[in-house]
This record gives structure tokens, sequence and C-alpha cells, in this order.
């Protein structure tokens, strides 16, 4: 007996070790089809890929008109953190071949969707984003983190004072690095830096008036970087 469930507690720990292994972690998967046929496509002008988290997939949900009849290709996946997004970078952004990105990220890092990771990882997976893109000859448009206050879902971390931190710091690389930076951060704090109540549909995700506000920074940004030379 004593044997039977040794056997029987290896075989579950093979299971499960197995089905580890086979998870789709970056959800490598999510866009495959849809790139393949972009890829295929006779889309013409300055392609441009969102690249993001689950407030720029949100974004296609919330006001889908913005990515209508464009050449915007969004690329959010809800949850992900910077290493996820730089696992999947050169599928979703670089062999799309566009003629620029902009990359949205950081805050599912600091409420530690995947463990505990400090500011300064964060921030150097987002530099490698930004490096791979212009190795790649993609113009980078890089944005600041929205406000946030509290977590719905991870109610015991406080983001506020690492918003800010991250924020700044890819600010100073932006302006020493000649890379267009959008503060969607100014546009949409309340006066504790939190996001403006009527701006979100909780404290980390916007709602319609809230990708208004964005919409139109993003778009003025856009243009300086596709009319740029580097």
């Amino acid at each position: 007996m004593r044997y039977f469930k040794l056997f029987l507690l290896s075989i579950i720990l093979l299971f499960i070790n197995q089905n580890l292994y086979a998870q789709d972690w970056a959800n490598m998967n999510k866009f495959q089809k849809a790139n393949t046929e972009l890829m295929n496509s006779n889309i013409t002008g300055n392609r441009v890929v969102f690249m993001g988290n689950s407030i720029t997939e949100g974004w296609s949900v919330h006001h889908p008109e913005f990515f209508q009849n464009q050449s915007y290709i969004n690329r959010g996946i809800s949850g992900q953190t910077t290493p996820q997004m730089l696992l999947r970078f050169r599928q979703d952004v670089i062999d799309l071949n566009p003629s620029a990105v902009v990359i949205l990220a950081g805050i599912n890092d600091i409420a530690q969707n995947t463990g505990p990771i400090s500011i300064e990882m964060i921030f150097g997976n987002i530099k490698s984003m930004v490096e791979l893109s212009r190795a790649n000859h993609i113009k980078v448009v890089l944005c600041s983190v929205l406000p946030a206050n509290s977590f719905p879902w991870r109610p015991s971390i406080i983001p506020t004072e690492k918003v800010i931190k991250l924020n700044d710091l890819l600010k100073s690389y932006a302006l020493a690095n000649n890379i267009i930076y959008v503060d969607y951060f100014s546009a949409m704090a309340d006066a504790s830096n939190g996001l403006k109540k009527e701006l979100g549909i909780d404290t980390v995700h916007p709602n319609k008036e809230g990708y208004l506000v964005m919409e139109p920074l993003i778009e003025e940004a856009l243009k300086k970087a596709l009319n740029k030379y580097e």
C-alpha cells in the first residue's frame, strides 16, 4: 500500500510538472493566426503596433472606433507583465514590420501579477523592448504608466509611488535617447495621484472617457515619431 501511494504521488507530480511546462506563459498563441493573416494582407501606410496589457487590449472594447479603418494593430493582453511582453515582442511586433510601436507597460508588474519584481527590473524590460525596436528600425513611442492608487485584485499593494518612480525613469530615458514620450499620467491623475473617477471603470482601467483623453495624446506623438529622423 505504501509503495502504491508513492507511485500515485509520483504520477501526480509528473502530471503537474508536465502541465506547468505545457502552459503558454506569455500567451504566444493569442495573436498567432491574426499575425499570419496580417503579414499576408495588403495593408498600406504606416502600420503601428500597440504593445501592452489590459489597458491596451481594452481600448478596442471601450472605444473600438480608434482601431477601425486605420493601420493601428492592438496587441494588448490582459494581465500581462513586462517579461511576458518581452518574450512575445518579436512575433507580435517586430515580425509585423511596423513603422512604429507604442509601448504601454508596467502596472501589472507593480501589482506582482507574475511575482515580485523591482522597479529597476521593470524599467530594464521596457528598455529591452525599445532597444529591439530600434535595432529593427521601428520608431518608438514610450508611454507613461497611467495613475493608480490601488489594485482591485491586489488590495495589499499600494502602487502610487511606484508608478511615479517608474514614470520618472521612463521619461528621463526617453529624453536622453531621443524617444517620443507620452505623459498619460499628468492628464489623467487626480489630486491623490490616482486615476480620475470619471475616466475609469475602476482605479486602474480607463473607460471610454479615459480613452478619449488618451487618443489625441498618442495621435500627436505618432505624428512626431513617424516624421522624425533618428
